[in-house]
C-alpha cells in the first residue's frame, strides 16, 4: 500500500501502466500512496510568476523540474510528504470531477482530524487548509485530470518533510497561504507509514471500497470496487 521513496518519472511510467489497464478493465480501482525524490512539478496554470527565480534556480537545488498534464500549478514534492495516486473509474465514484475532488479533500480532512488537526476547504481552490496565528496556512495540495473515464494524479499531503523547497516557487500559485506540515503543527515527528495506513482506510471508506491486495511487490495499494455511489 505504501511505495516508499520513487522517482516522479518511475511513478509517471507505472500510472500510466496502471491507467490504462483501469481503462481496459483489467484492474480494479488503484490507490497509489508514495513519497518522491526531490521534484519541482508545473502543472498547465502555472504562471511566470509562479516562477519567481526561475527553473534553473528550481534546478540548483538538486531537485527534478517536471511539466505535467495535471490541474493547478506549480508545487514540490520531497520526502516526508504523502502523495496519493488514485487511479479509479470516476462514474463508478463521483457524480462528476467537482464531487471526485471534494472526496478527496474528505479522505484528507478526516485523516487530519485523527490527528487533532481541524482542516477546512477554500471556496474554488482545491486542497485543505488550516488557521494558524492569525493567517491561513495550506496543508495539503490537490491536482487530478480525467482521461477516457479514468483519473489520474491525486493529492499531496504534508506530513513531516523540510518546508525550504516551497521558498524558490509560489506553491500551486497560490501567494496568500503559506504552506505548513503535520509535524509543524504537532510541534513533533510525524510517522508517514501511519498516515499512509489512515489515509487508505478513509479512501476505502468514502469511496465505499474495500482493499484486494494491501501490498504488491512494488509497494502498490490495490482497491476493489465494493459497491457504487448513487
Amino acid at each position: 500500500m505504501m511505495a516508499g521513496l520513487l522517482d516522479y518519472g518511475d511513478a509517471w511510467l507505472l500510472q500510466q501502466r496502471l491507467h490504462a489497464e483501469r481503462v481496459a478493465d483489467q484492474r480494479p480501482d488503484t490507490l497509489l500512496l508514495l513519497e518522491h525524490t526531490a521534484v519541482y512539478t508545473i502543472g498547465r496554470r502555472t504562471l511566470p510568476d509562479h516562477l519567481p527565480q526561475g527553473e534553473a534556480a528550481l534546478r540548483a537545488t538538486g531537485a527534478q523540474v517536471v511539466i505535467t498534464n495535471r490541474g493547478g500549478s506549480v508545487t514540490y514534492h520531497g520526502p516526508g510528504q504523502l502523495v496519493g495516486y488514485s487511479v479509479i473509474r470516476l462514474s463508478h465514484n463521483a457524480s462528476g470531477p467537482r464531487q471526485y475532488v471534494w472526496l478527496l479533500e474528505e479522505v484528507l480532512r478526516r485523516t487530519l482530524a485523527g490527528w487533532g488537526i481541524t482542516a477546512h476547504r477554500v471556496s474554488k481552490t482545491p486542497g485543505l487548509f488550516i488557521d494558524v496565528e492569525g493567517r491561513t496556512a495550506k496543508l495539503a495540495s490537490i491536482g487530478v485530470r480525467m482521461e477516457r473515464g479514468v483519473t489520474l494524479h491525486g493529492f499531496a499531503l504534508n506530513v513531516d518533510l523540510d518546508m525550504a523547497p516551497f521558498s524558490y516557487i509560489v506553491p500551486c500559485g497560490l501567494n496568500q497561504y503559506r504552506p505548513t506540515s503535520m509535524a509543524s503543527l504537532r510541534r513533533s515527528s510525524v510517522p508517514i507509514r501511519l498516515v499512509a495506513q489512515q489515509v487508505a482506510e478513509q479512501f476505502a471508506g468514502i469511496f465505499n471500497l474495500i482493499w484486494d491486495v494491501g501490498a504488491s511487490s512494488s509497494g502498490t495499494g490495490f482497491a476493489k470496487e465494493h459497491s457504487h455511489h448513487a
